[in-house]
């Protein structure tokens, strides 16, 4: 037998659990934008041994941080920021973790970043001289946040039509 509040209680689980997958990536992803010197020497010794052009570019990037680190340190206080702005982001998340319904436009908002981040990996990245492999590796973050959200946005619209149907605290 149909019951809506179990229905709507279901709609509810998934999105939080999408809403909690994607808010641990966004902390996650932020967190590794401080260690870059440790971070980027372990990514060049584990592309070491896949030739052209991974270990050539990672192996550049590396050698890039080093100097930097040891030259300028100051410039790694904007990735402590990108990092803060990741946590910042995840917070931001915690409305439609609560109620899905009422902060549908975080999601949308979130899906429309997750554009941003298609577009500027291949807008802005090539002035900055990445290559188009890396390019596409930036590009598949804003397509792998982009599938949790829309899935939240199907069911947020799913369990407003039943909250329609039936009232908020059925």
């Amino acid at each position: 037998m149909y019951d809506p509040a179990t229905t709507k209680a279901r709609h509810l689980r998934f999105i939080r659990r999408w809403l909690a997958f994607f808010m641990a990536a966004m902390v996650f992803s932020g967190i590794t934008a401080v260690p870059l010197e440790w971070g980027s020497r372990v990514m060049a010794n584990i592309t070491a041994s896949w030739g052209a052009p991974w270990a050539a570019w990672t192996s550049t990037v590396a050698a890039a941080i080093a100097a930097i680190g040891e030259h300028y340190p100051m410039i790694f206080y904007g990735t402590d920021w990108l990092a803060f702005a990741h946590l910042v982001i995840a917070l931001a998340f915690i409305g439609p973790y609560r109620d899905p319904v009422r902060n549908r436009w975080v999601v949308e908002w979130g899906l429309w970043s997750c554009f941003g981040v298609i577009l500027l990996a291949f807008q802005w990245a090539p002035v900055r001289g990445i290559p188009f492999f890396w390019r596409c590796i930036d590009a598949a973050f804003g397509v792998i946040g982009a599938i949790p959200l829309w899935l939240v946005l199907r069911h947020t619209e799913r369990l407003a039509r039943l909250e329609q149907a039936s009232g908020p605290n059925t």
